[in-house]
């Protein structure tokens, strides 16, 4: 390959993965496909599997025994609230939260601000606020006063109503786990601990995963006595009629009081989920979307591929090795990056491929048949070369002779124009038998036939393109160089062999070219070299005559020729002489049985 087409290659390569990149991170910074990502979020959960959950944090879970058990429509009195309070506060517990709502005034309210205010430690849910951080409960008191705090237990809902993240505060109140959270701990938590307004969570698995208990056993006190010492309790309902079930990352029916638990229990753990910053997703948005195209600049197209799939694997796994030890990495967009790449990288390959194999067409079409280039681009190796293959078949050398004096008379441009009208009729004579035309030689050629596609009667081939060159193009190109004036014309001499040889690509990345070598086409020159003063225009080998599918009675027996580079005589066979291509030339040495009578060709 040459320097400008290795370069194209590079440029092709790199302007896919730059753009492939380019498309992924425009779709990162609009978020194009959110909901796609977000699900894969989901699935790293699924993978990571089950937690341990919180030592910390625990359920009391209005349920369906609950339910049951009291006997009770809720949402319940006020003061069964305050007896639960009394029972939570006197087996220990440190954080009371309750995730029910007590906006409305009720006759009980006094029952339950005096509960709450002898645990000192209740955390209640609010969704009624000024907009600057003063809540009302029971129609009109404010926590503070009865020593408890509130939180709004709203979440921010992802696409599909998927609960995923926790809001720092709403309309300037702290959220419901964190209040409970600070509670628990004593310490203010702010909001550069959440590295932003929101959060993940980090659920510890799916619905059931926090310890629980009924509200009726709670209530009736029948929990092992000191289960909730020093641990938050969550109060709330999980009875699916309540209606308080929602979509999370783990698990598509959690209860709100359990949401809740999972995210005071990441707030207790410092909140050990989080998103990595834009720049290292850009950062892995660009090397996914190189990879294949600079993989694809020195390979192939499977290897391409093979490469991109294998990078797609490994990034998966270590994005959910890194979701494991708490960084969430982008990863639709990196992988979507590594797809467009590999794509583009695939129809690159196809596209360089079908630019060489048209150059290569182009360059195959100059020297063999058109109807047969398709059949020789089918024998082509990955880099559109022929591979080098022992075949058998026929050679030609033919020559011009006494072109030199000729092309000393006259100037340049009218030499170039003669010769290339002289080869021009031979060429096609050539490709009209189904030769391959391997090389231009000056003013002569070399020739094969029954390479690259095999040809059974390739000897019988080259003796019609003789046939047709010494009988019809010859002196059709001589009576056009008479009219023209530039002389009475030119002979010629022709060699034929037929036998083994090697025939392939031969030459460098730069350049290649097409030939052919071995002891028959190095015979096939020396007997094209003996025709000169032989009164022959052809020497036609005896293997070539032994070759023939269809036996030509009339050749004309030409006697043993001694040929340089072998050991014996070769017996070479003539055309029949026919109509002088122009005026008679100065008679020539005569070899033995020149000029004898026809000799049929051996059978």
């Amino acid at each position: 390959m040459t320097h400008g087409r290795r370069r194209f290659r590079a440029l092709l390569f790199l302007g896919v993965g730059l753009a492939a990149s380019a498309l992924a991170l425009a779709a990162l910074r609009l978020h194009v496909v959110q909901g796609l990502e977000l699900n894969s979020v989901d699935l790293r959960f699924d993978m990571r599997g089950t937690q341990a959950p919180p030592q910390n944090v625990v359920l009391v879970q209005v349920d369906d025994k609950t339910l049951s058990d009291l006997r009770m429509r809720w949402p319940y009195r006020r003061t069964v609230h305050a007896r639960l309070i009394d029972r939570l506060r006197a087996d220990g517990a440190k954080v009371i939260a309750f995730d029910v709502l007590f906006d409305a005034p009720t006759k009980d309210d006094d029952a339950l601000v005096q509960a709450v205010a002898r645990a000192h430690n209740v955390v209640l849910a609010a969704t009624q606020t000024n907009g600057h951080g003063l809540v009302d409960l029971f129609g009109g008191a404010y926590p503070d006063k009865f020593g408890a705090r509130a939180g709004s237990p709203l979440f921010p809902a992802d696409p599909g109503a998927v609960i995923r993240r926790v809001r720092y505060a709403v309309n300037g109140v702290e959220a419901f786990s964190i209040a409970a959270a600070e509670r628990f701990s004593g310490h203010e938590i702010s909001p550069s601990r959440l590295g932003g307004q929101t959060t993940w969570i980090d659920y510890a698995g799916p619905e059931g995963t926090i310890p629980a208990v009924s509200y009726s056993d709670t209530l009736r006190g029948k929990v092992r006595p000191g289960f909730f010492r020093n641990k938050i309790v969550v109060i709330g309902m999980t009875e699916l009629a309540l209606q308080d079930v929602h979509a999370t990352s783990t698990t598509p029916t959690m209860p709100g009081p359990e949401i809740q638990a999972n995210a005071i229990a990441t707030a207790l753990e410092g909140f050990p989920l989080r998103s990595v910053s834009w720049w290292w997703n850009a950062f892995l948005i660009l090397g996914l979307g190189a990879l294949p195209a600079l993989v694809g600049m020195r390979v192939r197209p499977l290897p391409t591929l093979a490469a991109a799939m294998a990078g797609g694997a490994v990034f998966a796994v270590g994005a959910q090795a890194l979701f494991n030890h708490g960084h969430i990495v982008a990863v639709v967009y990196p992988l979507g990056a590594l797809a467009l790449s590999a794509i583009g990288s695939l129809g690159a390959h196809y596209l360089i491929e079908a630019m060489e194999r048209q150059r290569t067409r182009d360059i195959f079409s100059r020297f063999v048949p058109e109807q047969v280039v398709n059949q020789v681009l089918t024998k082509t190796d990955s880099h559109l070369r022929l591979g080098g293959v022992r075949v058998t078949g026929t050679c030609m050398f033919t020559d011009l002779r006494d072109s030199t004096k000729f092309a000393e008379s006259l100037p340049p441009e009218q030499v170039v124009d003669v010769v290339n009208r002289y080869l021009g009729e031979l060429t096609e004579a050539i490709l009209g038998h189904g030769g391959t035309l391997i090389s231009y030689l000056g003013d002569g050629f070399m020739a094969i036939f029954g390479a690259p596609i095999e040809q059974d009667d390739h000897a019988d081939r080259a003796l019609a393109a003789a046939r047709e060159i010494l009988e019809e193009r010859l002196p059709r190109f001589n009576e056009w160089f008479r009219e023209r004036g530039y002389g009475e014309g030119f002979r010629m001499g022709i060699g034929i062999n037929s036998g083994e040889f090697l025939a392939g690509n031969v030459g460098s990345e730069r350049r290649l070219e097409y030939t052919a070598m071995g002891d028959t086409i190095n015979a096939a020159s020396r007997l094209e070299g003996l025709t000169k003063g032989s009164g022959h225009s052809a020497f036609i080998a005896e293997s070539t005559c032994d070759a023939l599918v269809q036996p030509a009675n009339d050749l004309v027996f030409a006697g043993e020729q001694e040929v340089r580079g072998r050991a014996g005589k070769i017996k070479v066979w003539s055309l029949p002489a026919g109509a002088p291509a122009f005026a008679p030339a100065p008679a020539a040495e005569p070899v033995p049985g020149a000029l004898g009578p026809a000799v049929p060709a051996p059978a």
